[in-house]
């Protein structure tokens, strides 16, 4: 079904679905991109890894305390944890001036964050590791 379809009045919303649906699928088969070869699909996978993952305990927590990092800090976040990984840390406290943040370092994957008074008389326990940014 052409596009140019979608402008003209429908009975219910079947049929709209259907329109809808028909003009998407054909869109869809002229913008798939070319196949990759293995090795730039590594490459790209790769790449996606390096940025940490935060789960969505962490980003909760980061928004209830007011936590946000910068491209620069989400570096450095990422330099942390590979270097705990390097170290063959799993679960790592990383803290990076009044902030601390809990990795799974396997993973990627930031478990939660907390600043300021959070931290003071908190005890951090399951991890095997410390990295101070």
């Amino acid at each position: 079904m052409r596009i140019d379809n979608m402008n003209r009045p429908v009975a219910s919303i079947e049929q709209a679905a259907q329109t809808v649906r028909a003009a998407s699928g054909n869109d869809a088969q002229r913008a798939q991109p070319p196949a990759l070869s293995f090795e730039a699909m590594l490459k790209r996978a790769e790449g996606q890894s390096a940025q940490p993952v935060f789960s969505k305990h962490a980003q909760s927590r980061m928004a209830l305390r007011d936590i946000a990092l910068s491209s620069q800090e989400l570096t450095k976040l990422s330099d942390a944890i590979s270097k705990a990984k390097d170290k063959g840390s799993r679960s790592t406290l990383i803290l990076m001036g009044e902030r601390a943040f809990i990795v799974s370092v396997p993973d990627n994957t930031v478990v939660t964050a907390m600043k300021g008074r959070d931290l003071k008389e908190n005890v951090f326990t399951q991890i095997d590791g410390a990295v101070i940014v």
